[in-house]
């Protein structure tokens, strides 16, 4: 059997195989009439992926208060009304799923990106009040380059968010999610707080880099103890800042060891996003490195993302040990049953839609 089809067990979630899709968000809410709630285009999105054979599905950022949402379009889960839009989601991929696919939330708040335009709106930067927009907050009272300057956030705020994400959390149970993931990479309030480039405070959750990690755990303590064991929670992280004096590989492998000392169960591993200035190095695969550290030198399960986009790069990442489970995201939107196609051309038996199974590729003619 392919290492890519090969069976995974996070806590009591059995996962048929290691090819699952990365967050996307897709700027699809209706921010008038019912911002922060799932529509159609949501439920056709994910709906793909769970028909195409995705054996692990993580939704778009839901933010885990009406702040902390990336754009006015962004969905989030600290409502009634987007929890039960949610369910239907999580409804229709558990009926169709090909591979018993599962889903999972990925819980975030935006921090000083908040409250920016979407891509496809034609504009860029931060949304003024007058357009939907709002203030936005922040470890430190710094701009990301070309946003609007966030208020430093008080304590007081701090704790606020904390209970915002075991809340949106709770949800997530109630709704029937899977599992969950907690956003704290690609320059998002977390993140913010954990790297130097952003973090200036002088009090517990800044300075040294046990308080610039407070919050990310803080979050992770509080959801953990409000999810059931049973459930398993993941981390998606930037392994660096990509920038000289910003977080780097060595301070995200102690991070990710003390996360799953405090019961996370993967790490998704990416990078970036905490300032403009940043110099990737991109290429094929160019974050495996990253997880395969992180699981190396942890003993914890990891997820890698990034330029993965053919069936061989995945079997290659995983078979070699640089990752237990390979998030698809671009190539993924390019073809929505890339997992299908990559259980095909890998040898392997993957079962298909009985709507669909008329379209299955024969080897022999």
């Amino acid at each position: 059997m392919p290492a890519l089809f090969q069976p995974l067990a996070l806590r009591s979630m059995e996962l048929q195989h290691r090819g699952w899709v990365s967050p996307m968000c897709q700027y699809s809410c209706d921010p008038d009439d019912a911002p922060g709630v799932p529509t159609d285009w949501h439920l056709v999105h994910l709906g793909g992926f769970a028909v195409g054979g995705a054996a692990m599905i993580l939704t778009e950022a839901a933010a885990v208060n009406a702040e902390g949402r990336i754009s006015p379009r962004d969905a989030g889960l600290y409502n009634d009304e987007q929890a039960a839009a949610w369910q239907r989601i999580i409804s229709f991929v558990h009926r169709n799923g090909a591979a018993d696919t599962k889903i999972g939330v990925q819980l975030a708040h935006a921090g000083r990106k908040a409250s920016t335009y979407w891509p496809f709106s034609g504009k860029q930067g931060s949304v003024p009040a007058s357009d939907g927009g709002w203030d936005t907050v922040g470890p430190s009272a710094s701009a990301f380059e070309g946003y609007a300057a966030p208020a430093a956030m008080s304590v007081e705020q701090i704790h606020g968010v904390i209970a915002d994400f075991a809340a949106a959390a709770e949800r997530a149970v109630a709704a029937g999610f899977d599992t969950m993931e907690i956003h704290g990479a690609h320059g998002y309030l977390l993140h913010q707080f954990q790297s130097p480039l952003i973090n200036q405070r002088e009090d517990e959750w800044g300075g040294d880099e046990a308080g610039r990690n407070r919050l990310m755990l803080a979050v992770v303590d509080a959801v953990r103890a409000v999810i059931p064991d049973s459930m398993p929670l993941l981390l998606r992280i930037s392994a660096t800042d990509w920038a000289p004096g910003g977080v780097d590989q060595a301070a995200s492998v102690r991070l990710a060891g003390q996360a799953a000392a405090q019961g996370v169960d993967l790490v998704d591993v990416s990078s970036g996003g905490a300032v403009a200035h940043q110099q990737i190095k991109p290429g094929l695969g160019y974050q495996t490195g990253f997880s395969a550290a992180i699981r190396a030198e942890t003993g914890t399960p990891t997820g890698t993302v990034g330029l993965v986009t053919t069936p061989g790069q995945a079997e290659h990442a995983i078979a070699t040990g640089q990752a237990d489970g390979v998030f698809i995201a671009r190539a993924a939107l390019r073809d929505p049953h890339w997992w299908l196609r990559a259980a095909f051309e890998l040898g392997h038996e993957l079962a298909w839609p009985p709507q669909y199974e008329r379209a299955i590729p024969r080897r022999t003619f």
